[in-house]
């Protein structure tokens, strides 16, 4: 990911440095489970535990002889530890019981730190839900006015989702957090199984129960599908931002600071870069989904196909869903919400949006629905069309007025009786505010962290 979109503490994961330390700690900790199996002499694990360590241009540079990351990585470390501990790194081991264990390892250490973002944002959608509970606006459908709802009952409808995207992350990390230390095809031909259970349990990761030379893919595409629908999400809310902040709409907008600017040519202009941003990255995690989806099917038990998409769409899906939300946290906590205008748009429609309220009633009164359905409709455009109040149009109509009395259409069009059940509608949604603190990071195991010293 290009350093714009790229959070230090998440991106500093994927640097190469970063990965070959998790790898050299999977090395460290298949060794001493040799020694714990009687065939590596505990010296030689205690030696490589002290001694193991790279140079990453050495690795580099070996890699252009070798044309091999992994053997180039093991080859450099073996020169590091020197004497005859040495050849004990990697012992039984192929290339991607260390790269998808490592894999693993980082993908549950980025997906930590996006859930802490998640909760975040969830605590800034139930501030604004709660804040505007009461603030009446347009419901829209297709563009349009449909019936009142409240700006704080749309958000808590942002919420909802919220939680939703939230378990799913939680529970695409569980998929995920899976490595393998069973050979080159998975059937731990050179490799005892103890030494997996003993590496893996130590990482924190579960076995793979049936792996090839690698994970499942499957499980790395439900991970990237997670995200994707994560970040959609925050598309939803951007793109409603963006319609709100409009000219014509004017009901909200993103927070704007006193230094910022619009424009390089007009100095009026107040723009919803931040959502719009969000909606262009929402559109890279969908595709990077499409690419993990791809790298399911292999051929036999390994082919390289999904390691070149990967290298790319692992780095980039994950700073990128945690870019998101974090400028997205920043402009709910900060957006400008206008009731009155919210209120001035609602009205603009002279009380044409309680249209159902009046054919409901006409139908309760004895009217077949098609006929009032005609009436009420012939009222409406009227309204609108001509710019006159509604229950005037309505008492205008010989059937409408021989049924209602002015007084029962003025009630009828009132607004708070669509707003009676938000109580209802809160409780469902927001419950005790049940999602701003579930399950995160610190509920779960630790992932161990490498050092050239050893285990932190």
């Amino acid at each position: 990911m290009i350093d714009r979109y790229s959070p230090p503490e998440i991106a500093d994961l994927f640097t190469d440095e970063a990965r070959f330390r998790t790898w050299l700690e999977v090395e460290i900790l298949a060794a001493e489970a040799w020694a714990k199996l009687g065939v590596v002499p505990p010296a030689d694990a205690a030696a490589i535990r002290e001694l193991a360590d790279f140079d990453l241009e050495a690795v580099r540079a070996r890699e252009s002889v070798t044309d091999h990351e992994t053997a180039a990585f093991v080859d450099v470390v073996q020169e590091r530890i020197g004497g005859p501990a040495a050849k004990w790194v990697h012992y039984g081991l192929t290339s991607y019981d260390v790269v998808d264990t490592g894999l693993a390892v980082t993908l549950v250490r980025a997906c930590d730190l996006v859930l802490g973002a998640v909760d975040a944002l969830d605590a800034a959608i139930v501030l604004r839900a709660r804040e505007h509970r009461d603030t009446p606006m347009a419901g829209r459908t297709h563009g349009i006015h449909a019936e009142p709802i409240t700006f704080g009952l749309k958000v808590a409808g942002w919420y909802t989702e919220a939680v939703r995207n939230r378990e799913r992350l939680e529970r695409a990390a569980r998929q995920v957090a899976v490595g393998k230390i069973s050979g080159a095809v998975g059937v731990f031909g050179n490799v005892a199984p103890e030494v997996e259970a003993y590496v893996l349990e130590r990482l924190a990761l579960t076995p793979e129960p049936l792996a090839t030379q690698v994970v499942a893919r499957d499980r790395h595409a439900e991970f990237f599908a997670a995200l994707a629908l994560a970040g959609s999400g925050l598309e939803r809310i951007a793109i409603e931002i963006r319609h709100l902040q409009r000219t014509e709409v004017g009901e909200a907008e993103e927070p704007f600071s006193e230094k910022q600017k619009g424009s390089s040519a007009m100095p009026h202009k107040r723009n919803p870069i931040v959502a719009e941003n969000a909606v262009g990255l929402a559109r890279l995690l969908r595709a990077y989904a499409g690419a993990a989806l791809e790298d399911v099917a292999l051929w036999h038990e390994r082919d390289i196909s999904h390691s070149s998409v990967e290298r790319v769409i692992a780095p980039d899906a994950t700073c990128a869903l945690d870019y998101m939300l974090a400028r997205m946290t920043a402009v709910l906590d900060g957006l400008v919400v206008r009731p009155e205008r919210m209120r001035e748009n609602l009205e603009r429609s002279h009380g044409i949006v309680l249209s159902e309220d009046v054919l409901l009633a006409l139908v309760r009164a004895g009217a077949r629905r098609e006929d009032a359905y005609r009436w009420v409709q012939r009222a409406a455009h009227a309204a609108w069309d001509g710019g006159a109040s509604f229950a005037d149009a309505l008492s205008a109509e010989p059937e409408v007025r021989a049924r209602l009395t002015k007084q029962q259409i003025a009630a009828l069009l009132d607004p708070a009786r669509h707003l009676a059940n938000l109580d209802l509608l809160f409780r469902r949604a927001l419950g005790s505010n049940r999602s701003t603190r579930r399950r995160g990071p610190a509920d779960r195991p630790r992932p161990v962290r490498a050092t050239p010293g050893g285990i932190r």
